[in-house]
């Protein structure tokens, strides 16, 4: 979950943003035509909404109306189909114990796209910082992931992992404590995890603006690339239009450097490969 309050540019060559909240989601509070017509003057031709669905969230905060979000979504897909390709997705927020109301949540709704996010460390969200109070930044980091893992392999069926190393983006000092090095045990279970199991990995520039650098970091990225990976996705996570394809710009000479000469996006839970479209 982000809360926004700046603008970025877009001037990039990727033209697909696979990660964009709305009102839907508590976090937001962006019409979703304002999203759709800031992604139509950026020239983006392909957009998928994933507002949140976080069952069991401290306090109820993050429980999405579905039902209300489809309906939306799908008018606005009629509304624009000859302007920019509209996709529905929803980001999960995931729990070991969630399993089963999760397959079957998904199993309701005709979803072309799901998130599969770590939003939560021994029941604690990250941006409020109380974890790195009791843990530290870099015991909070390590069971982060470690809970990912665990998590990975009680999820729904899900597409791509979100933001893998999202709880570095609320540390008390950030990443001081962080590389791939320093995790690689834990964050190479990950990854291997991924491919075997064919679900892509997500590059979120929203890292690029709170760190830096994208989550996950550009060397688990290239890792990735390494061991076998060839699925990607690309979202900005915008929570407001001024960051829809933020960095974007970035990317091409970013994935290429990784290894990476596509990304895919999904429609009715299908990958679609496009082309990286070489350096800037």
């Amino acid at each position: 979950m982000i809360r926004e309050t700046e603008a970025g540019p877009y001037t990039g060559r990727i033209t697909a943003d696979c990660h964009i909240h709305t009102e839907f989601s508590t976090d937001s509070e962006t019409k979703i035509t304002d999203q759709v017509e800031r992604a139509i003057e950026l020239g983006l031709d392909h957009i998928c909404f994933t507002d949140h669905m976080d069952m069991d969230y401290p306090e109820g905060e993050f429980d999405l109306d579905t039902d209300a979000y489809v309906k939306r979504v799908l008018e606005v897909q009629e509304e624009y189909k000859d302007r920019i390709r509209i996709c529905l997705g929803v980001e999960l927020g995931m729990q070991e114990h969630l399993k089963e109301r999760q397959d079957a949540y998904l199993a309701k709704y005709p979803f072309d796209f799901v998130i599969g996010s770590m939003h939560l460390i021994h029941g604690e969200d990250p941006y409020f910082g109380k974890i790195y109070e009791k843990l530290g930044d870099e015991e909070a980091y390590r069971e982060y992931f470690r809970a990912t893992l665990e998590n990975l392999k009680r999820a729904p069926k899900i597409h791509t992992l979100g933001h893998l190393d999202y709880a570095v983006r609320y540390g008390k000092e950030k990443d001081k404590y962080y590389s791939y090095e320093r995790f690689s045990e834990e964050i190479d279970a990950i990854l291997q995890y991924l491919i075997d199991h064919q679900i892509a990995l997500e590059v979120n520039t929203a890292g690029l603006r709170m760190l830096g650098f994208t989550n996950p970091h550009p060397e688990v990225i290239r890792r990735y690339r390494e061991l076998g990976g060839e699925l990607i996705t690309i979202g900005s996570d915008g929570h407001v239009p001024e960051y829809l394809g933020y960095g974007f710009d970035r990317l091409p000479a970013l994935l290429s450097d990784c290894g990476f000469d596509s990304y895919a996006v999904f429609r009715q839970g299908k990958p679609e490969f496009r082309k990286v479209l070489g350096k800037i």
